[in-house]
C-alpha cells in the first residue's frame, strides 16, 4: 500500500507498525479485572532488577544462552514490570496457571507467548525476562498442572485427569493467550499489534499446535525441534532401550559410544568440522557401523556383531514389524556420543504411554507390541497432539513460520525436512513467503553441544512479520560463560553454510550460504 508523505512523495506504507503505549490503569488495578473462567490470583509491580530467577534443573537449562529467545549471551536485569498471576478453569478439573508481565514503560505494542519444555508444569519465566528487555508484554503458562508436586511430574497429572491432559495438549496455551491479550489491553487500552510464539521441544510442539487449531493467535511462530507425532518420536525414543534389553549382547558401554563418534568425525567431518567438534552434513554422511566390527575378540576400539546390529538399528529407527513401514527415523550420523543401549527406557517417552495413552502406570513397556501399541497410542494421543501438514489458514493470514532443529538431536532433521517440505507443498505457490527451515550442524537438543546455537530469534520472526524480511542467512554465536567464541550463519535450508577458503574459520563472516 502506498501512501503521500509531504508534497507529492509516495513511500511504501509499513501496515501496523508498533507505537509504545503506556499503561492507562495501575498494576494493581489488574487484581479486580473479571476474565472468562479465571481468576487473577496476582498484580503488582516487579522493579528493575528485582525479579530473582529460580535455581531449578529446568531454570539451568532455559538459562543458557542457545535457549535465549532474543539471542543475549547474558540475560540482562528485568526491566519493571506489571506481573498478572491468574488461574483458568476451562473445566472442573482444570487449573490453569498463567502469568502475563507487562513492561510499565516503553512497551513496544507487542506480545510474545513462550512456549515449555518436556511435560512442562512450570512457567517458563527465563523467555519472559528476555521478551521483556525487547520491550515485549509476555506471558507463560503452566499447560494445567504443576511440576513441583509429586503428582505433577512427568505425565502422571494425565492418569485419570482426562481434562487436564486436553489443557496440557492444546486448551492451555490458546487460553493463556487470549487472556494475555485481554490482560494487555485493559492495561494499555490497546491490545497487541503483533503476537509470535517461540518455543523447542514440547513449545515448539505447541507452536504448531497453535498455528494448526488457532490460526488467529499468532502472527509469527518459531518451532524448534518439534516432537511430532509425538507418539511416534517418543516410540522411537524407547526403541534401542527395548532392542538392548531383549538382547543383552547387543548393548553398547557409553565409552563405545564415544570411539563411534570419533571415527564417524574422521570420516564425515569437513576439516573445519573436525577443529570446531562436529559432522558439518550429516545427511551427507557414509559411514556404516561394520566398518567397526570387531577382528577377533572384543576391545574398546570396536564393535561386536551384535552391537554392530544394535548401532544400525539405532540408526534406521523402529519400524512396524507386521508392514515394514517406519514409525520414527533414527538419529542422524554424528551425534553418537549421546546414544544410549543400555536396556532401559527413556522417562520422558516412557510416561506418554503409561499415562497419557495406556492409563496404566504399571505398563511394562518391555512388552511394546510395536504394531498395535503404537497404533492403539496413536488413536488417544494423536487427535489431541500430532499435527498434520496442512497448516494453509495460519499461511492464509499472513502468518510466518521458522523451523530449527540441530543434526545432533535425538530427532533426525531429515525427518523434520520432510515435514517442512509437505508443509509448503500444502501451501502452494506462496510457500516462499510463508516458511523457513534451519537445520544447525552440531547441535544438540535445542542448544548445546559444539554448535553456534545462540540466535535472535525474536528479532528474526519480528523483522519477517514486520518489514517483510525473509530469513535467508542468521547469525548464530558459540558463547561461553558470556563470551562470544565463534560465530557462524545458519543457513535457510536447502543451503548450508560453506566457507570462502580464506579468512579467521571462528568469523560468519568467511562463510557463504550455498546450495551446492
Amino acid at each position: 500500500m502506498w501512501q503521500v508523505v509531504g508534497v507529492g512523495l509516495l513511500v511504501m506504507a509499513l501496515p501496523f507498525a508498533a507505537q509504545a503505549a503506556s499503561p492507562v490503569v495501575s498494576c494493581d488495578e489488574l487484581a479486580k479485572l473479571a476474565l472468562p473462567d479465571a481468576m487473577v490470583t496476582a498484580a503488582e509491580l516487579v522493579a528493575a532488577g528485582q525479579y530473582q530467577m529460580p535455581d531449578d534443573p529446568l531454570s539451568q537449562i532455559m538459562n543458557q544462552p542457545g535457549m535465549n529467545v532474543a539471542g543475549h549471551t547474558k540475560e540482562a536485569p528485568n526491566p519493571a514490570f506489571c506481573r498478572v498471576a491468574a488461574t483458568l478453569k476451562p473445566s472442573s478439573d482444570s487449573a490453569i496457571r498463567v502469568e502475563v508481565w507487562l513492561p510499565v514503560a516503553g512497551w513496544n505494542g507487542k506480545f510474545l507467548g513462550v512456549g515449555n519444555f518436556g511435560w512442562a508444569g512450570s512457567i517458563m519465566v527465563s523467555g519472559m525476562v528476555s521478551g521483556l528487555v525487547e520491550g515485549y508484554a509476555t506471558a507463560s503458562t503452566d499447560t494445567g498442572h504443576d511440576s513441583a508436586t509429586p503428582e505433577g511430574q512427568g505425565g502422571r497429572f494425565a492418569l485419570g485427569h482426562p481434562e487436564k491432559l486436553i489443557d496440557y495438549a492444546y486448551r492451555a496455551d490458546h487460553l493463556m493467550t487470549v487472556a494475555a491479550k485481554a490482560i494487555i489491553k485493559s492495561f494499555y487500552a490497546t491490545g497487541p499489534v503483533r503476537s509470535y510464539w517461540i518455543g523447542c521441544s514440547l513449545g515448539g510442539l505447541e507452536g504448531l499446535i497453535e498455528a494448526k487449531r488457532y490460526p488467529d493467535d499468532y502472527d509469527g511462530i518459531v518451532v524448534g525441534a518439534p516432537p511430532n507425532p509425538i507418539v511416534n518420536f517418543n516410540a522411537e525414543q524407547l526403541w534401542a532401550g527395548w532392542i538392548s534389553d531383549r538382547n543383552p549382547d547387543m548393548q553398547i558401554p557409553k565409552p563405545k559410544f564415544a570411539m563411534v563418534n570419533d571415527a564417524v568425525m574422521k570420516q564425515c567431518a569437513s576439516p573445519i568440522g573436525l577443529k570446531q567438534g562436529f559432522v558439518d552434513e550429516p545427511d551427507k554422511c557414509a559411514f556404516q557401523p561394520r566398518q567397526l566390527l570387531c577382528i577377533g575378540a572384543d576391545g574398546p576400539d570396536c564393535l561386536t556383531a551384535p552391537q554392530v546390529r544394535m548401532l544400525e538399528q539405532i540408526y534406521i529407527g523402529p519400524a512396524n514389524p507386521r508392514n515394514g513401514e517406519l514409525i520414527f527415523p533414527g538419529p542422524a550420523k554424528g551425534g553418537e556420543a549421546g546414544f544410549a543401549a543400555d536396556g532401559k527406557p527413556f522417562p520422558v517417552a516412557l510416561d506418554l504411554f503409561k499415562y497419557a495413552a495406556f492409563e496404566n502406570p504399571d505398563w511394562d513397556w518391555t512388552t511394546l507390541d510395536w504394531d498395535k501399541d503404537i497404533a492403539t497410542a496413536a488413536a488417544k494421543v494423536g487427535p489431541l497432539m500430532h499435527v498434520d501438514a496442512d497448516l494453509t489458514p495460519f499461511m492464509a493470514r499472513g502468518g510466518k513460520l521458522i523451523f530449527y532443529i540441530g543434526w545432533n538431536d535425538g530427532h533426525n532433521p531429515e525427518e523434520l525436512i520432510g515435514y517442512y517440505q509437505a508443509v509448503l507443498r500444502n501451501a502452494g505457490p506462496e510457500a516462499s513467503a510463508f516458511g523457513r527451515l534451519f537445520t544447525i550442524p552440531g547441535m544438540g537438543h535445542c542448544l548445546g553441544a559444539a554448535a553456534c546455537d545462540t540466535f535472535n530469534k525474536l528479532g528474526t520472526i519480528d523483522r519477517w512479520v514486520e518489514h517483510g524480511e525473509a530469513p535467508e542467512r542468521i547469525l548464530a554465536s558459540k558463547v561461553s560463560d558470556g563470551i562470544v567464541m565463534r560465530t557462524r550463519p545458519l543457513c535457510a535450508y536447502p543451503q548450508v553454510a560453506r566457507y570462502q577458503g580464506a579468512g579467521d574459520i571462528n568469523d560468519a563472516e568467511n562463510f557463504l550460504c550455498s546450495g551446492e
